[in-house]
């Protein structure tokens, strides 16, 4: 995998039903946007550009010295507004992996980032992301927790069989709380956006269900901790505690 062919986009977008603004939201001196812009441009895998529609996203980006583009604000998802920025970056089609990481990351490692993509060195797989597993007793019953359902295929690496919100596999044994960043093959992204929502996705709100029924491989690795997700006021408070005490 050489370092010019993988692609970071950062999806961001002003309209949240739980924190409307979010992405510049202020988090120890900068917006929240700009926190994931540098730990994605700190993972060193290559180029990194937010792919937004709001013009004020894309100011506070280009302030802070990383790149933004505009898209149009009627996506139904994340990976849809990644296919269009994708197009309009790099219409000749020279990246080969293309990364999304979800814009409500702050305290996302780069370390993790990077372990994402080691999945992607087995030419079967089509899609990798990560999960880590779950220490918290009360995560495991939590549908706001997704687990990840898969083959252990190597040290800290699943195929995933199935994504859910109830509490699985059954029986002993660890079970993996997912993580959803995506590194996809160029192929894979197009033609996942390409499909229409599956029954699964629509049963279980889970966009990456409909790569798995479409016969997409998803594998996964594993990494230490679950990074904070920013969906409401008292993440955002958390998000600022973690990061103010990390300067």
């Amino acid at each position: 995998m050489v370092e010019r062919d993988v692609l970071i986009i950062i999806p961001a977008r002003m309209a949240s039903t739980r924190l409307p603004g979010k992405p510049l939201a202020d988090i120890a001196g900068q917006p929240m946007i700009v926190h994931v812009l540098q730990r994605a441009a700190a993972a060193q895998l290559g180029p990194v550009v937010v792919a937004t529609d709001a013009p004020e996203i894309a100011a506070a980006v280009t302030d802070a010295g990383g790149r933004a583009v505009m898209t149009r604000a009627d996506h139904a998802s994340g990976s849809d507004r990644v296919r269009e920025a994708l197009r309009l970056i790099d219409p000749a089609g020279h990246a080969q992996i293309i990364v999304n990481v979800q814009g409500d990351l702050p305290t996302l490692e780069p370390a993790s980032i990077r372990a994402a993509l080691q999945p992607l060195a087995d030419p079967e797989v089509d899609i990798a992301t990560m999960a880590a597993e779950i220490v918290d007793p009360l995560e495991r019953t939590n549908p706001n927790v997704v687990k990840v359902v898969g083959s252990p295929i190597g040290t800290d690496r699943l195929r995933a069989l199935y994504f859910t919100r109830a509490t699985a596999p059954w029986g002993d044994g660890p079970l993996y709380h997912h993580i959803g960043l995506y590194a996809y093959r160029s192929p894979a992204l197009s033609r996942f956006v390409a499909l229409s929502p599956s029954a699964l996705e629509k049963r279980e709100k889970l966009e990456q269900l409909r790569a798995l029924e479409a016969g997409l491989r998803i594998d996964v690795a594993i990494v230490d901790a679950v990074p904070l997700g920013v969906d409401t006021p008292q993440d955002l408070e958390r998000a600022r505690a973690l990061l103010k005490s990390s300067r």
